[in-house]
């Protein structure tokens, strides 16, 4: 079977469907090249162009033309590495995250325009078929070995039942911290507002592997809540891209804020917070089923 002419077809639909072959992505004068540039920019602080060139598989003369060109736009700075001078530092100006802004929130806004017109059984077979492609296709070396996906029927039972598991094996921690997460997954599950609120799993090979809740804690506040990675899972950096989701979505939900509650005991989480950039902002002492713990609050501004 020749399936080459099906692929191309395939190719060709899909790319008039997120219309990458107009003159710019998103209503903006950037490339679908350029913008993918923009975004490797704007999930981090600072940008090694060699690195950048290594993700997304550019000519080192293109990406240069690529990046004169932000500079020319005043959207990114370059300078030479203090570690070393072949290395090439770049870092997004507040002009360009204003664009990289722009360009991450109009995507969002037409894969949600896209998708409006299907239910929740098609949209998961459309999760599912695109996994399957970039499982197939995708270089061994590259592949994630997990998704993150939205809760789906079964999961926030999981979220319950993992939490009151695992906390009771690795800590001790009885009844009544399974109850606290039943009484916020309830609540979400109850009473949440898609728009400000959100939830998020990690699944590996199929099956829930990890779990975190974006919540409202006042109007300008979020809190992130129940970030949890099965011990068979830690180490593939899955509690750091959910926290990033989590981020991410306050961000663009409206929040200037966002804080969580830990125990000072849960070192693996705490590691992931700070890198993330929250800071410890208070902690006092307390009690777990008869277990002496510190409870402590951490916060960022967004």
């Amino acid at each position: 079977m020749d399936i080459v002419p099906e692929i191309r077809s395939f190719n060709r639909f899909y790319t008039s469907v997120i219309g990458v072959l107009g003159a710019g992505m998103h209503d903006t004068p950037y490339s679908l090249t350029e913008a993918r540039v923009l975004f490797e920019l704007g999930t981090r602080e600072t940008a090694d162009a060699a690195g950048i060139r290594s993700v997304l598989g550019l000519d080192p003369g293109y990406l240069s033309r690529i990046l004169a060109r932000f500079e020319t736009d005043g959207l990114v700075s370059r300078e030479r590495s203090a570690e070393d001078a072949r290395r090439q530092v770049v870092r997004l100006t507040p002009k360009g995250r204003d664009t990289f802004a722009v360009l991450d929130k109009r995507s969002a806004a037409e894969i949600e325009a896209m998708l409006a017109k299907l239910g929740d059984p098609e949209r998961r077979r459309l999760v599912t078929a695109m996994s399957t492609v970039r499982s197939l296709l995708e270089p061994p070396d590259r592949r994630e070995p997990y998704v993150i996906r939205p809760p789906r029927a079964g999961d926030l039972g999981w979220v319950v039942q993992r939490h009151g598991a695992l906390y009771s094996e690795e800590y001790g921690w009885g009844a009544t911290f399974e109850a606290l997460v039943a009484r916020i997954v309830a609540d979400y599950a109850e009473d949440h507002d898609p728009r400000r609120e959100a939830a998020w799993i990690a699944e590996v090979r199929g099956e829930p592997a990890g779990s975190v809740f974006c919540m409202r804690k006042d109007d300008t506040t979020a809190q992130l809540r129940l970030l949890l990675v099965e011990p068979s899972a830690r180490g593939m950096g899955i509690g750091g891209r959910l926290v990033e989701e989590c981020l991410r979505f306050a961000a663009s939900a409206g929040y200037r804020r966002i804080m969580l509650w830990t125990r000072d005991v849960l070192a693996g989480a705490r590691r992931i917070y700070q890198a993330a950039g929250f800071e410890l902002v208070e902690q006092h002492p307390a009690e777990e089923s008869g277990i002496p713990v510190t409870d402590q609050v951490w916060a960022m501004d967004l």
